[in-house]
């Protein structure tokens, strides 16, 4: 038998407080992320006359309830959004709990915090009431959401009973062409694989293509590994892992850098491991991608046309097509770009970083908007940086509006919402109905194909407008 393992098996192995027996794990957790949600969680805790056993492992931040309009609670339109994130400040100070609350830089969406402030690190176990935890592992650490009791659980205990998951490869390998970035590889694997393709399993992504990206890419395409029905994404740790962490603020420092540099250097797969399935993707065949249904598997390239039903593999495909197609107002055979689009949204915990909003003001810069656009940064940190390299100049001179962190029309439970029968071009990670809004229409894009939406007013090839 041999003794290889892959990157997820080292890190649970070591994890493993108590083996049941029959698939279920107690696993230790290293990081717990709250958010404005996690108030029930403090509620049950409170009524079982229990505390937040590791307070110091913990770290909260509103940005599901925040408005992008203010950066404070008066700017919060629903009193019960209001109540939740004065609570997160309420129940983080009572239980020690590190909070980076609202006016505070370092606030902004859990999902950016996390890796920027080097809370997330490679080889730790990290969860999140929220089902995009696994973007962390971008940085080589096993992250997925969890149900709202289950946050009680962590805060009680530091520890989660957990079924070990099967092990999936996903392999990119070659290079990408000219405005083709991670946002279009995870949709090109998702459609590939489909939304369910990944259940039971935890993806890790390899292949040249995925070493080539920056942190911020890989974020990006761990971001979405629950749309492709994944307990967890993971990219393994290597050089460019550990430059992005140097220096943050919650990372090792001095000796302690040594000695974790050290542990994160044994974390990647071995070359005899073995995975329980493999997919591979050839990166010179991805091209600008979006969706055109109500599932984030429903995408194709921008060279593409609107598909149709007659094509579907058997009924109950080509009813959901159906279903989606009048959902969505598509014919099939309609060149996607000739959809025009109501509004544009640049922000979420996919595509709401340094480097997306770059790739966005690329395109904008010199151009106008011809629709409604909003960039919503990550976090204070970025918006800061955005600022300083005179990122929001170009925005707001192009007619988009430049809003505070926070996951906006992402979630569409903030007030930030489109309107009935809009349709948006959206950097998110969610395209179901009525996620951003009753009615609403969503496509899900890169940056720069939202950039390109906006000053075109319909679904372009950015590489056009590039060129």
């Amino acid at each position: 038998m041999s003794d290889a393992r892959t990157l997820f098996d080292k890190i649970w192995q070591r994890h493993v407080v108590v083996d049941r027996g029959d698939g279920y794990h107690l696993l230790y957790v290293d990081r717990h992320l709250m958010h404005d949600g996690s108030a029930a969680g403090f509620a049950r805790l409170r009524q079982r006359g229990q505390t937040v056993r590791r307070p110091d492992l913990a770290f909260a931040t509103p940005d599901h309830y925040n408005s992008t309009a203010g950066k404070t609670t008066a700017d919060i339109p629903d009193p019960q959004h209001r109540r939740l994130v004065e609570q997160i400040q309420e129940n983080t100070k009572a239980s020690g709990v590190t909070l980076f609350y609202l006016g505070d830089e370092r606030q902004g969406i859990a999902h950016v915090v996390g890796p920027e402030q080097g809370i997330t690190q490679p080889g730790v176990t990290l969860v999140c009431g929220d089902s995009h935890t696994a973007t962390h592992g971008a940085l080589g650490a096993l992250a997925f959401g969890i149900g709202s009791s289950e946050v009680t659980h962590v805060m009680a205990t530091q520890c989660l009973w957990q079924r070990k998951p099967r092990s999936m490869r996903v392999n990119v390998d070659g290079t990408l062409g000219p405005g083709v970035g991670a946002k279009d590889v995870i949709l090109a694997i998702i459609a590939r694989i489909g939304a369910a393709g990944g259940v039971g399993h935890v993806i890790e992504y390899a292949g040249s293509t995925i070493r080539a990206l920056s942190i911020e890419g890989r974020l990006t395409v761990c971001n979405m590994s629950i749309e492709a029905g994944a307990r967890a994404g993971m990219v393994a740790p290597d050089d460019t892992t550990y430059a992005y962490l140097h220096g943050r603020p919650l990372a090792p420092a001095g000796a302690a850098w040594d000695r974790a540099l050290a542990y994160w250097r044994t974390l990647p797969s071995d070359a005899a491991c073995r995975f329980d399935r493999e997919v591979s993707l050839d990166a010179a065949q991805i091209a600008p991608m979006l969706t055109w249904g109500t599932s984030p598997e429903d995408a194709v390239s921008i060279l593409d046309r609107v598909p149709d039903p007659a094509s579907a593999p058997d009924a109950t495909k080509r009813d959901a097509m159906i279903g989606s197609l009048a959902y969505m107002d598509l014919k099939p055979g309609t060149p996607m770009d000739q959809v025009a689009v109501d509004r544009v949204f640049i922000g979420s915990c996919t595509n709401s970083r340094i480097e997306d909003l770059r790739s966005a003001a690329r395109v904008v810069r010199g151009r106008k908007a011809v629709v409604p656009s909003w960039v919503v940064a990550g976090s204070g940190l970025v918006k800061r940086q955005a600022e300083a390299e005179g990122l929001d100049k170009v925005f707001r001179e192009a007619g988009f509006e430049w809003r505070e962190p926070g996951c906006s029309m992402c979630v569409g439970m903030n007030g930030d919402t489109g309107l009935p029968g809009q349709r948006i071009a959206s950097t998110s990670n969610r395209n179901f109905v009525g996620r951003q809004g009753r009615g609403v229409r969503t496509h899900l894009v890169s940056p720069a194909m939202a950039a390109a939406a906006a000053v075109t007013g319909r679904f372009t090839d950015v590489r056009r407008l590039l060129a």
